[in-house]
């Protein structure tokens, strides 16, 4: 794995650690509107970092989440929870 994707794939990591625990931080203190601003800064920042990985290399998930380019890239190594870092 090159320098960069594993670079931007640490970046993913660590914004869907932040997300998930905004979103459970919110399950029980709903009306936190800093909270709230923060979980949907987070979510718009991993949304754009996402798309920019799976546009250089290849699909995070499967099953409809993410588009692939020609030819089909789901099967290319390494697999996202193969990385060791």
């Amino acid at each position: 794995m090159m320098p960069e994707q594993a670079q931007l794939l640490t970046q993913i990591m660590a914004l869907e650690f932040t997300a998930v625990d905004l979103n459970l931080y919110l399950d029980t203190h709903p009306d936190d509107q800093r909270a709230l601003m923060d979980y949907n800064s987070t979510v718009q920042e991993l949304a754009i970092l996402k798309d920019q990985y799976q546009r250089r290399y290849g699909p995070l998930t499967n099953f409809g989440y993410a588009p692939s380019q020609y030819p089909w890239a789901w099967v290319n190594d390494p697999w996202p929870w193969e990385v060791s870092f």
